[in-house]
């Protein structure tokens, strides 16, 4: 994998950061950030739990945020940073949003939808293509899911380092 760029790594801070307050907040901790030409158009971080919405998941969040600050669901060009791969519900957003690339920290083994368990990024079916790069801050994305998992399973007296043992959403 090529060396990460300063501003990648700028974004994808900044997406942890975000999945940090959804975790203070009591949601699963992940952060969404979206950028065009350098600029941020949206953010989000899952909210589900402190919005009572199903559907109030970072990457969604941060689709609305860009399409309220640029007046325009559409979104070509653009570039989401999230700490964990999108669902399958998210990846179908993307999509709609016609985002053009996402770039990802852990892998969702049970709901990605970009790769992990579905691939909806390259499949010819779907009038739209999204270029993926996974793994960006994994071990980040991964150490603050699992931190909140164990939190929430054992009171925090467990240390695991398994990738599978968060169960994402």
């Amino acid at each position: 994998m090529k060396r990460i760029e300063d501003k990648e790594e700028h974004y994808m801070k900044l997406a942890l950061e975000l999945a940090a307050v959804a975790a203070q907040n009591g949601d699963s901790p992940v952060g969404a950030v979206i950028v065009s030409d350098g600029a941020v158009l949206g953010m989000g971080f899952n909210s589900m739990e402190r919005l009572g919405d199903p559907t109030a998941h970072a990457e969604i969040l941060a689709i609305r945020d860009a399409a309220k600050s640029t007046s325009d669901w559409r979104l070509p060009g653009a570039t989401m940073y999230v700490t964990l791969e999108p669902c399958v519900m998210c990846a179908g957003a993307l999509i709609h949003a016609r985002v053009k690339r996402v770039v990802f920290g852990a892998r969702d083994l049970r709901w990605g939808g970009l790769g992990s368990l579905f691939d909806f990024s390259h499949d010819p079916r779907i009038n739209h293509e999204l270029e993926v790069i996974s793994g960006i801050m994994e071990r980040e994305s991964v150490a603050l899911l699992q931190s909140f998992f164990r939190e929430i399973r054992t009171g925090g007296s467990q240390d695991s380092n398994s990738l599978s043992e968060y169960p994402a959403r």
